[in-house]
């Protein structure tokens, strides 16, 4: 199973993690992990790119299975805005997909306010 977490403060997402495998099919035809993969490196590759800003990014490169995004603490108010866009848009598209496939991934969230 793949978990997602995102991590809120005052509506504003700071960070998020996945871990996990869907193993919702064999290894190269896992349409679950491939989603969540590409939406999920593109909205990495996406705040570099849209929002201008480098997230502090941490991931398990032999084996996969886990990546964790956090926002830089210094942003101005346009590179916020647009990294907000994207990482809700995420969370959306994720909880979507979970909605289809809940046996292989958990989305959820906390508000620290």
């Amino acid at each position: 199973m793949i978990y997602a977490h995102f991590n809120y403060k005052n509506d504003q997402v700071m960070n998020y993690s996945l871990s996990g495998h869907a193993e919702s099919g064999p290894y190269g035809h896992d349409l679950v992990c491939a989603a969540v993969s590409a939406l999920t490196i593109g909205t990495a590759n996406n705040l570099s790119r849209l929002a201008e800003i480098e997230p502090e990014i941490d991931a398990n490169q032999e084996e996969g299975g886990f990546i964790e995004i956090v926002l830089p603490s210094q942003m101005d108010k346009n590179q916020q805005e647009t990294a907000q866009i994207l990482l809700k848009a995420l969370y959306y598209s994720l909880l979507d997909i979970q909605e289809e496939y809940q046996e292989y991934i958990s989305v959820s969230k906390t508000n620290n306010e």
